[in-house]
């Protein structure tokens, strides 16, 4: 019996100690295990970092190279602006300067020419003549467009915000060209909405220039047909008027696929076009330029042979405050210029001459200066009813001169006479101290205008009072 018992116990505890080795074997297979996984995260870790860290690395060297090049292309940007800045300028400055020296000579032509007819030539030497002054009034527009383009292109126009009655500004326009529509058989009709504020505070200069080259283009393009100018009131918001304005006709149209390219410097449409109809083509781009400064945009409708109708709207401020204008007067007045005696300040000798005759064509006498400073001598030591006065000379310029003269005299009407430039500013004549200002060179009719409007006039007032 104790030998059974013996048996037992010793057999109870080999199976605990191998149940304890069993536990302890499986703890250790388990912290293996976890060993095991352990270092297999842990070198997974490790090498998720390591591409990361590679791949890191590789972008901050693209991104290095991406701003190097990027850095170099921006360096050859700026490079190539600059060279094109400077070539505009150089090709703004060119075409400045030759289109106001053109202007000099030019009004030797057109001068001459006019000289030329008003002494009865003979009837074969009249065609000549005409010939001479067409082609010297094309050229003299040429030139205007040209000058216009390039002051547009160097942000020398900025839109004015003075008193501006619409209804004048077309009917003015209208009467301009009434010549020119009769030549071509056309009727031209200005359809004006009588709801459009009688004073507005626009750009009555440029209004004029955007309507001469629509009608203008209109006309030429049509032939014993119809140009119709239209403007209407499209609503009032509190102080401004948005206008609506179109020009028609039913002249030849334009080509559908032209359209798109028809505002274009030098485009017309066609080389055809161009030999039968002649022009600059520079009109239409002027418009679409100087509407770009009143903020608006020209639209075309057209049909090849049917016609073509020009639109677009302006927001113009209202100014109902001003006290109303006595209606105005169509055509030209009749100014007596008797025993006018002015100053002409004229550093160009055959001006001289040419200025000269045009005056005593009027019977009107003049003594001339040949610069600033002898304007301004001339000035003081003797009395004139009005002065000539040439911008540009050598010394003094003109507006250095009148601002000298103003010190002296404040009354004296004087008139800028001016071949004028790119940088020259109307403005800047008027503060100096001008009362109007001609372009050289002008048309006689506006000459002697000009001198009636504000010599004669100024002359008449003081006789009055």
């Amino acid at each position: 019996v104790k030998s059974t018992r013996l048996n037992e116990v010793m057999n109870k505890n080999l199976l605990e100690q191998v149940d304890r080795q069993r536990d302890e074997i499986s703890e250790l297979s388990e912290s293996a295990s976890r060993s095991e996984i352990t270092v297999i995260l842990t070198t997974s870790f490790l090498t998720i970092i390591s591409l990361l860290a590679i791949s890191l690395y590789r972008n901050n060297q693209i991104k290095l190279k991406t701003n190097d090049l990027l850095q170099t292309k921006n360096r050859e940007l700026q490079l190539a602006r600059d060279a094109a800045v400077q070539a505009m300028e150089a090709k703004t400055n060119f075409l400045s300067t030759v289109s106001h020296e053109l202007r000099t000579p030019l009004y030797a032509v057109t001068g001459l020419t006019h000289l030329l007819i008003e002494e009865k030539p003979r009837k074969n030497q009249l065609e000549h003549l005409k010939s001479l002054k067409f082609s010297g009034d094309y050229l003299l527009n040429f030139i205007n467009d040209i000058l216009q383009i390039n002051k547009i292109d160097a942000e020398k126009l900025e839109p004015l915000e003075i008193d501006c009655n619409l209804h004048k500004v077309l009917n003015e326009v209208i009467n301009g060209l009434q010549q020119s529509a009769k030549e071509q058989s056309d009727e031209l009709i200005l359809d004006y909405d009588s709801q459009i504020p009688s004073h507005l505070l626009s750009d009555p200069v440029k209004l004029s220039q955007i309507f001469m080259n629509l009608v203008g283009n209109a006309i030429k393009f049509t032939k014993d047909g119809q140009v119709e100018v239209i403007a209407r009131l499209l609503k009032r918001e509190g102080e401004y008027a948005h206008v609506y304005f179109e020009i028609r006709d039913s002249g030849i149209g334009i080509e559908e696929e032209r359209q798109a390219n028809i505002f274009d410097s030098f485009e017309q449409g066609s080389i055809q076009i161009n030999r039968e109809y002649g022009g600059t083509g520079l009109g239409l781009t002027i418009v679409k330029s100087l509407l770009g400064l009143f903020d608006s945009t020209i639209h075309l409708e057209s049909e090849h042979g049917k016609g073509s109708t020009f639109y677009f709207e302006l927001k113009m401020k209202c100014k109902d405050q001003v006290v109303e204008e006595l209606p105005f007067e169509e055509g030209t007045v009749d100014y007596s210029f008797d025993e006018l005696h002015l100053l002409v300040v004229e550093d160009n000798k055959i001006n001289q001459v040419i200025t000269r005759k045009m005056l005593s064509k009027k019977d009107i006498s003049c003594d001339i200066a040949s610069d600033g400073t002898q304007a301004i001598e001339l000035a003081k030591a003797n009395t004139y009813d009005g002065i000539l006065m040439d911008i540009h000379m050598p010394g003094i310029s003109g507006v250095e001169a009148t601002r000298e003269i103003r010190k002296f005299n404040s009354e004296i009407p004087i008139i800028a006479l001016t071949a004028i430039s790119l940088d020259d500013s109307l403005e800047e004549f008027y503060a100096a101290g001008c009362n109007d200002v001609v372009t050289k060179p002008f048309k006689p009719e506006l000459f002697y205008d000009k001198i009636g409007e504000n010599i004669v006039q100024a002359r008449l007032r003081k006789t009055t009072t």
